[in-house]
């Protein structure tokens, strides 16, 4: 999902958007001869994402700069572990340090948090994963994120598979049992059999009708834990029962526990912070 290009891309903007006219800074201070070794330095523990996106900022400023001892995506770490080393003239390294930094403090909350959330669940059978509640042109980035710190990513994006939510159902005049199983099972026909179709539902006499057209999987939006308990027995292996809304840290171990296959968690993207890593002078 993160392939080079979208990594050349997605830094190129971010230099641009950093240095559009270059380093005022640096082009008047800094010697053009001058040298620095320096590492990327955790402030705090954490798991560890973004090392391609730190290596692609500095080989753009400049690809004299070396970038060493990079961490693999996914390690855990505590304060003072260093993550990596960068070397090379002291214009390139000062002018990208504020950009790598970003992409990696950012994807390194989202993999921490996400770690968290997988090690409540791991005593159970569900899996942690991501949503489209992205930063709109990072997607990439932050799915990649989620799936170093062992988390399963959701469908990329629209085009990836089918998902139908209350709304579709609205629009497509789905209003009791019946019509809800004819739309439903006139769309698989269209759709084939090896795309994916995951119905959303918001109470439990709608499941029966879902299933009945033979979904990929439904989605149990906002049930209460001794709901989503009878959901999973009725749909039992005729679908992945998938659970959404209202998962945090305090209640995700509770609905994991219901049996439920997936747990989809927005809170991963849009709710993790930045993680503190700094660029320090050796």
């Amino acid at each position: 999902m993160l392939t080079p290009q979208i990594i050349t891309d997605v830094v190129a903007r971010a230099l641009a958007e950093d240095a559009p006219w270059g380093d005022l800074t640096v082009t008047l201070a800094i010697p053009e001869d001058a040298t620095v070794s320096t590492r990327v330095v955790a402030r705090e523990s954490g798991v560890f994402a973004g090392g391609p996106l730190i290596a692609e900022t500095f080989r753009q400023v400049d690809q004299r700069i070396d970038v060493t001892e990079l961490a693999p995506e996914g390690t855990a770490f505590i304060a003072g572990d260093v993550l990596a080393r960068v070397a090379g003239p002291a214009r390139g390294v000062l002018t990208g340090e504020r950009v790598a930094l970003n992409f990696s403090q950012r994807m390194s909350g989202i993999a921490t948090l996400t770690s968290t959330f997988v090690a409540l669940v791991a005593h159970t059978g569900a899996r942690i994963a991501d949503t489209r509640k992205t930063t709109p042109g990072l997607r990439p980035l932050e799915k990649h994120a989620v799936a170093a710190g062992g988390g399963s990513n959701h469908r990329f994006g629209l085009s990836d598979a089918i998902m139908v939510k209350d709304n579709h159902l609205a629009a497509l005049g789905a209003v009791d049992a019946a019509t809800t199983t004819a739309a439903l099972a006139t769309l698989r026909e269209r759709a084939g059999h090896t795309t994916s179709i995951v119905v959303e539902v918001d109470r439990l006499d709608q499941i029966e009708p879902v299933l009945a057209a033979n979904p990929t999987g439904v989605l149990l939006d906002n049930f209460t834990l001794d709901e989503l308990r009878a959901g999973v027995e009725i749909i039992g292996d005729r679908a992945i029962a998938e659970a959404s809304g209202g998962v945090n840290l305090d209640t995700v171990a509770g609905i994991a526990e219901t049996g439920v296959d997936v747990i989809s968690v927005g809170l991963l993207t849009h709710g993790a912070r930045a993680l503190d890593l700094g660029l320090d002078a050796e």
